[in-house]
């Protein structure tokens, strides 16, 4: 069975599974997911804790199966913790791990709970058999980070928590969409500066002013978020992001091949489109899949096959300058051809006005 993070704790309340795996990428929310059945363990009366981690292929899997079948001399109940850092267990791990969700999860629930935390998994791992055998004996928890959209309703939430809130309406709304742009992809970070915020000002209403004075701006990005800001038109998240990423010591010649490859597939979907075929099999000509086919499937009916072989033309000369090379027409500098060939691409996206005079009030806004 599976859950998401924020319906552990009304399941908790509800009694203990024999077996719980928590995989994700998320390490604020799988601590905190970890911590809320330990202390679910310790309260029904799991005294016993032992830590196993599964290292490298020299693990010891009898050992693990002999201490969970073993019971203490001075506590009937223990709580069992299964770490594998790489998420891979390997061949002996997985009968391994088949075997104990058949001999200790089922058919010894009241006297040993079981807790396996893993990494983000793939759909092989997911689909492997000793995942599924843990699944079937238990509760598996797949955490997630916060996306940028749900964050400001995810702070909200941790500000209640310590007694606090932001203002109502509008002025409230910009307040946590600050928040959010400073601590966006960082939400260990997050929970440092939400806990400054507890330390700082009594319960109650927190103003602008307050946040701003006090919150950092320790925000993470990665390639893939750049992609969703661009061809979601969102240009200020597109900018910061950009520069958010130079800071991070990120390649230039990485962020030009994630634009330049998005160009690419594009391309490709146009193609198919202009050919006849409909959005999902020119999508699938393109080879976006996931998260990616829902983002081309939203801008390609705002670019042209013309304005689309600009943006290829234009991602082929910032291929050069960010290999050295320089080019008449176009800044030198590497991040400065980055952010052009961003703005372009943040353009191409916008409806064409109607009327001739309103072109260049665009143009200029997108190059401020």
């Amino acid at each position: 069975m599976q859950l998401r993070a924020d319906q552990l704790e009304q399941h908790l309340a509800r009694g203990l599974r024999p077996v719980y795996t928590i995989h994700g990428d998320e390490p604020l929310l799988a601590q905190e997911a970890g911590d809320a059945l330990r202390a679910a363990a310790r309260a029904a009366g799991f005294a016993e804790r032992q830590v196993f981690v599964v290292s490298g292929a020299h693990f010891d899997w009898s050992g693990l199966l002999g201490a969970a079948q073993a019971m203490s001399l001075f506590a009937d109940k223990q709580l069992i913790e299964i770490r594998i850092p790489s998420g891979k267990p390997g061949k002996d791990g997985s009968e391994a791990l088949q075997r104990y969700a058949a001999e200790v999860c089922a058919r010894m629930p009241d006297e040993v709970l079981t807790l396996v935390q893993l990494p983000r998994l793939d759909g092989t791992q997911i689909k492997s058999a000793w995942f599924a055998a843990l699944d079937a004996a238990g509760i598996s928890l797949r955490v997630e980070p916060i996306a940028r959209p749900q964050l400001p309703a995810w702070l909200a939430q941790r500000l209640a928590r310590q007694g606090q809130r932001v203002q109502t309406g509008e002025d409230g709304q910009r307040t946590l969409a600050y928040f959010a742009d400073r601590v966006e992809g960082n939400l260990l970070a997050a929970h440092q500066e939400l806990q400054k915020l507890a330390l700082l000002y009594p319960a109650g209403e927190l103003g602008f002013e307050q946040i701003e004075s006090a919150v950092l701006d320790v925000a993470r990005y990665e390639l893939g978020q750049l992609g969703e800001a661009v061809w979601t038109g969102q240009v200020a998240r597109a900018l910061r992001m950009l520069d958010g990423l130079r800071a991070e010591g990120e390649a230039a010649v990485l962020l030009h091949w994630s634009l330049a490859d998005d160009i690419r597939a594009l391309v490709r979907a146009r193609a198919a489109l202009d050919d006849g075929k409909p959005m999902p099999l020119a999508l699938k000509d393109a080879r976006a899949w996931g998260a990616k086919e829902r983002l081309f499937e939203r801008a390609l009916p705002q670019l042209s096959a013309p304005t689309l072989a600009r943006l290829l033309a234009a991602a082929s000369v910032c291929d050069g300058i960010v290999k050295g090379l320089k080019h008449p027409d176009w800044p030198h500098e590497p991040w400065a051809a980055l952010r052009r060939l961003l703005l372009m691409a943040l353009q191409a996206q916008l409806p064409t006005p109607r009327k001739a005079a309103d072109t260049a009030p665009r143009v200029l806004a997108l190059r401020a």
